[in-house]
């Protein structure tokens, strides 16, 4: 029997298009046929990601002329303002009639994974009888939870919320969304049209492909998929689906990397400190976060995104035989598997999340916004993988319990499980594994050849 044949189709930002490669590789060592579909503009970037690989990458036009969306512009991290990413999503409609034209001319689709934000592919995909299955840039803990709550599945108490059926999880207002919590204060909004397509268009599709893996949020998946549906896939930690790095001959060690071995010889452990490349970061947040990291005592190298905020003048030098700041790129998951590299700091972004698991790193959970409460919620207080930096207490006294404290010792013990679980998830016979294998069954034949091991 012929191999599957897989189309994928990423959003055009970092943080979902990255995760839709890794799963690339992965349906690649499944012994699929992928075509990847993207923009002129992204070309560059995913053919760089997938150069080693028998992927086949088709590039449709971006619409032009797009109101807000500045000339050129065909991904979030190049947008004036990460406020614009709802004009860039939206245009994204008016790319269907070259999706499908595309569709007429390839070889016949066993299904196709679109990224969630693209709902508008589950029209083409009836239109070509393709079963279509988005993929959620996040947990399942993330949009379960939401979903219970827009079903009124909560009742308040005087310090937050119980979901009905998970009344073991302590929930707080703010950590939703508002269009879950008071979908009337919002209902009609662009942002609120956008989302409801998107989920109605879930609803509709084949199943929903998380980066997740089942020994995570295992009590999740088991009741999204017996009590709401479409079946949730666990394909994850994506992460894990791609290859160690081969160090060119002519590679020269970073700065940072010859820092953290420095630290690493002293028998230092290190904080890692990033948030990504989209998190908005105020200028108040920004000061607290340097003041703690300061009061911490610990030793720390903190990413800094190059968008106009300004550290200290002395910042560095008063923390310079303990902490360095990076303005540069960095390879994060270099750095998060490092041996120096003790804990990780960040707005608890789910790749982000999913990075540190692989590396059995702890996390201090920081989150921003969107998703990333319940993320928190999920790394800290259900798996027990993290602290969180409360409010009252502050950054420096949950950073140095984090690198030093007993509390610390016990979320380190605790990753180190999950991410030796993590590890096997993805390896021949593993969960995400045997997830990915049944998937295939279904939709192409369960007598084709499903996969081999790297």
């Amino acid at each position: 029997m012929s191999s599957p044949h897989v189309l994928v189709f990423p959003f055009m930002a970092k943080g979902h298009a990255i995760p839709l490669l890794q799963l690339t590789r992965f349906l690649l060592r499944h012994s699929a046929t992928v075509t990847l579909v993207t923009t002129p503009g992204n070309r560059p970037f995913i053919c760089h990601c997938l150069s080693d690989t028998t992927a086949t990458i088709i590039d449709i036009p971006f619409p032009q002329d797009v109101q807000g969306i500045p000339p050129g512009v065909e991904s979030t991290d190049k947008l004036p303002d990460i406020s614009l990413w709802l004009d860039l999503a939206t245009a994204t409609k008016l790319m269907q009639p070259h999706f499908e034209q595309m569709l007429e001319s390839l070889p016949p689709i066993s299904f196709m994974i679109t990224d969630f934000f693209l709902s508008w592919t589950l029209d083409s995909a009836n239109k070509f009888s393709i079963p279509r299955l988005p993929f959620y840039p996040m947990g399942i803990f993330a949009f379960l939870l939401p979903r219970l709550v827009s079903q009124k599945r909560f009742f308040k108490e005087d310090e937050g919320i119980k979901i009905v059926d998970f009344p073991w999880i302590r929930l707080k207002i703010e950590d939703f969304d508002p269009v879950f919590i008071d979908p009337e204060g919002v209902k009609g909004t662009r942002a609120y049209d956008f989302t409801l397509e998107a989920v109605k268009a879930t609803s509709k599709s084949y199943g929903i492909v998380v980066n997740s893996f089942y020994e995570l949020e295992s009590v999740f998946s088991d009741f999204w998929n017996t009590n709401i549906g479409p079946p949730v896939w666990c394909f994850g930690p994506l992460p894990l689906a791609e290859p160690p790095k081969i160090k060119q001959a002519n590679y020269q060690t970073p700065w940072w990397i010859s820092w953290l071995d420095h630290m690493h010889e002293e028998g230092k452990s290190v904080l890692y400190v990033a948030f990504g490349t989209q998190a908005e970061i105020s200028p108040t947040q920004f000061r607290e976060i340097q003041t703690g990291l300061e009061e911490s005592g610990v030793n720390f190298v903190w990413v800094v995104r190059n968008n106009g905020t300004q550290i200290e003048e002395m910042f560095e030098e008063r923390v310079r035989n303990r902490g360095i700041v990076v303005r540069e790129w960095v390879d994060q998951r270099e750095i998060l598997e490092h041996e120096s590299v003790r804990g990780f700091l960040c707005h608890c972004g789910w790749s982000s999340l999913m990075e540190g698991i692989c590396a059995k790193v702890p996390i201090l959970a920081l989150p921003l916004m969107w998703e990333q409460p319940l993320n928190a919620k999920l790394v800290v207080e259900v798996a027990g993988i993290g602290l969180r930096v409360e409010r009252d207490d502050g950054l420096a006294k949950a950073a140095k319990e984090l690198m030093e404290g007993k509390a610390g010792e016990e979320v380190r013990k605790k990753v180190e499980k999950i991410g030796s679980a993590a590890a096997r998830a993805v390896k021949e016979g593993g969960s995400s594994w045997k997830a990915l294998n049944r998937l295939i069954s279904e939709l192409h034949g369960a007598h084709c050849t499903l996969g081999t091991e790297i």
